[in-house]
């Protein structure tokens, strides 16, 4: 598991960073034990492999980071490759992905640790999920990563579970 500085630790930027960081534990422990194949499964009735998930969550914080730090998003998706976002291609494997994830982990950190202040705020593109104003601060988006990733550490459970009956953290 990734330590996070003690810097941070104590202070609402490390309590934030501390519950992203026990989702993407969760996320992570849920591909203990298994192959790449067993990885890319799809055992339930959901489109979702574990390595999907692990590959989603791991370019969902790096293009949040993205935005934040209002730069451009390297793999940035279009309609033709969207569905790539939930899937290994050729070159990737389980491990490739997690050491993609933990250095955008550590640019995270590192980033939020040099923000001015968590009330920071940044543009977004126009959607109509995002709020009205168009701007979030770092706060927003440290909590909307607590979500995301909480959202998809239940569907890798659910995907683990039916795949051998094992469960995340158990």
């Amino acid at each position: 598991m990734a330590q996070l500085s003690t810097e941070v630790l104590g202070d609402e930027r490390g309590t934030l960073l501390a519950f992203v960081e026990a989702q993407r534990t969760a996320i992570r422990e849920s591909l203990l034990g298994l192959d790449e194949e067993q990885a890319a499964s799809r055992p339930s009735v959901s489109e979702l492999s574990l390595s999907g998930v692990l590959k989603h969550v791991a370019e969902c914080e790096l293009g949040w980071l993205r935005l934040a730090q209002q730069r451009p998003n390297e793999r940035e998706r279009n309609e033709e490759t969207y569905g790539e976002m939930f899937r290994l291609v050729d070159g990737e494997s389980v491990e490739s992905v997690l050491a993609f994830w933990d250095g955008v982990r550590q640019e995270t950190e590192a980033f939020v640790a040099a923000v001015p202040s968590l009330d920071s705020t940044f543009p977004l593109p126009p959607a109509p999920w995002f709020p009205e104003d168009g701007k979030v601060s770092i706060r927003w988006m440290l909590l909307h990563l607590v979500e995301e990733f909480a959202r998809h550490a239940g569907h890798a459970d659910i995907v683990r579970e039916s795949l051998d009956g094992t469960r995340a953290m158990g």
